[in-house]
């Protein structure tokens, strides 16, 4: 983009930049230079909307918190309509075929990152405790309806889920595994299901 030529909501196309470079290359390659050149701007764009790199980056991350946040309404709205498990499934596609299992790994990878975000996000790993909470909430909705048994420990179905999801998806070369799969894992994990 020339210099001089406004871009419309520049987080945004900043963020989605990052996310596609993530995506496709991985968080070693993830720079201020790679994101300015996915996002067709000049590398100043970046550092006029953010102190730094990594406060870009813990941006990008709480952006993506919150939009598991506003998915988890959604999702507990559900509770009653279809079948548990092909609700839980849903939910695990849709959070780890987005850009959760790469942020994981960008986590991992960047230590200034991890310590800004441990400054609002004490404990946990940013999203999939996010997602955990999101799919304790369904549950319990869905317990609510008589659709889980009474006493089924929810927040370690929760986690349970999202470790085991995590792991199948990470565990690929970028091509997700089958819905079968996943499906399989859910009907596992959530034995305590009523049918």
């Amino acid at each position: 983009m020339p210099t001089g030529v406004a871009m419309r909501d520049a987080r945004k196309q900043l963020f989605d930049a990052a996310e596609r470079v993530l995506l496709r290359d991985g968080p070693n390659a993830l720079t201020s230079r790679a994101v300015t050149t996915e996002a067709g701007c000049a590398k100043g764009v970046l550092h006029r909307h953010f102190a730094d790199f990594d406060a870009f980056l813990a941006e990008l991350v709480l952006d993506r918190v919150a939009r598991i946040e506003a998915q988890s309404a959604a999702l507990r709205e559900s509770a009653g309509t279809g079948t548990v498990a092909d609700n839980l499934t849903g939910v695990l596609k849709d959070l780890f075929e987005s850009v959760a299992t790469a942020i994981v790994s960008l986590l991992t990878f960047r230590d200034e990152l991890r310590a800004r975000l441990r400054e609002t996000m004490p404990t946990g790993i940013p999203l999939l405790t996010e997602a955990a909470a999101m799919i304790t909430s369904y549950l319990a909705a869905e317990r609510d309806l008589g659709r889980i048994d009474a006493d089924a420990d929810l927040e370690t179905l929760a986690m349970t889920l999202i470790g085991t999801g995590h792991l199948l998806f990470a565990g690929t070369d970028g091509t997700p595994p089958p819905t079968e799969a996943v499906h399989k894992i859910v009907t596992t994990i959530t034995g305590v299901v009523r049918h």
